[in-house]
């Protein structure tokens, strides 16, 4: 796959790393420490500028990221209220706290999609419900390329540093995302353990 990311990233340049970072927002195939790590490595090879390379990387992840807004504006939250009346014990949800979770993203959406651009697997995700809670258009823009722009630009350095022993990286990310996981997956189960609804 790193031979793949190469390959792409020589051949299309920057429009490679902009097509790359959309999808990996859109349906995660590669992810974006490596898109974004090994452009850092071209940037230190002389091979390709740091600048353009995170704006290309800022580009398409704005890009991934609106593509989820856009599907949760268009579902709207009022369409999970029968799921969430049906499975509202394995969801650990009722109705009232997705009305709740509609007015905190009106109030701090922004806040909410800046700080999960930093987290793995809810960077994407966050989209869905700022989308559906009708969070506006250009603040969801905004904040999701103010965010990515930092983390494309850590990424990028850490390549740049790097360089050929860019799999360090992995020694920190990867217990890093997998500890994250584990601690989300106990505080999922103990809801659902713990879960009782609101008469």
């Amino acid at each position: 796959m790193t031979d793949f990311i190469i390959a792409l990233t020589a051949w299309g340049g920057y429009f490679g790393i902009f097509v790359l970072m959309a999808l990996e927002n859109i349906f995660p195939p590669i992810p974006s420490e490596v898109i974004m790590g090994l452009g850092g490595i071209a940037v230190a090879r002389g091979q390709m500028e740091a600048i353009p390379l995170v704006i290309a990387g800022t580009a398409g992840t704005t890009v991934g990221n609106y593509f989820w807004y856009e599907i949760g504006q268009r579902l709207g939250y009022r369409r999970l209220r029968p799921i969430v009346d049906r499975y509202q014990r394995w969801l650990t949800v009722d109705w009232s706290d997705v009305e709740k979770l509609d007015g905190f993203f009106q109030r701090h959406g922004q806040w909410v999609v800046f700080v999960f651009r930093f987290m793995p697997t809810f960077r994407t995700m966050v989209s869905l419900p700022a989308g559906m809670t009708r969070m506006p258009r250009l603040r969801f823009l905004l904040w999701t390329a103010a965010g990515a722009t930092i983390w494309n630009a850590v990424l990028t350095a850490a390549g740049f540093y790097l360089d050929a022993n860019f799999h360090e990286i992995d020694r920190f990310v990867g217990p890093a995302a997998v500890g994250i996981m584990i601690v989300i997956g106990v505080v999922y189960l103990w809801r659902v353990a713990m879960w009782k609804p609101r008469r």
